[in-house]
């Protein structure tokens, strides 16, 4: 069970603050259960209202600095998820955007910016569904690594950049 000021990473919402646990008073809500109050870091006018008995949808604490880091470190290391079936490959961006586990998204992110590379080298278009998969993966990722970096979410890529170039990286 998450504690009021706890930070988690819940679902597509992303990283959020428990801000209330209790019931609540909304017509549609089970006045007999408990719900965490969320608050998404990165949309404060947002509130997101989960079961505390929630097992659906993944809702986990945010990664250290630490652990951060070190998968920064591992990102070459990372395999892409390439699968050949279109509608494999979407129903595997999918659950791994519902995962919110981190390995997954930059494997999505790799698989992604390596198809959009090769495509607009062969003087195709980026494909719609990829360039959807593309930003949401590298949203949830990047709100994820800029609140356990403590930067700002526009620095994260010039930081994954430096920290894999070996560059000390200003916080």
């Amino acid at each position: 069970m998450y504690n009021v000021n706890d930070v988690v990473v819940y679902g597509n919402q992303g990283v959020c603050e428990v801000v209330n646990i209790g019931t609540l008073s909304m017509s549609m809500a089970d006045k007999k259960k408990k719900y965490y109050t969320l608050r998404p870091f990165y949309h404060k006018d947002a509130a997101v209202y989960v079961p505390v008995d929630n097992v659906t949808s993944v809702m986990r604490p945010v990664i250290s600095r630490k652990e951060a880091e070190s998968l920064i470190k591992r990102i070459p290391d990372i395999e892409n998820a390439w699968i050949v079936n279109e509608q494999e490959r979407e129903t595997q961006y999918k659950t791994a955007l519902r995962t919110c586990d981190c390995v997954e998204l930059v494997k999505i992110i790799k698989t992604l910016y390596r198809r959009k590379k090769s495509r607009i080298d062969a003087g195709k278009k980026v494909t719609v569904v990829d360039e959807r998969y593309f930003k949401q993966a590298e949203n949830q990722l990047y709100e994820e690594l800029a609140y356990a970096l403590n930067i700002d979410k526009s620095d994260v890529s010039s930081f994954i950049t430096g920290a894999l170039k070996g560059k000390a990286v200003k916080e």
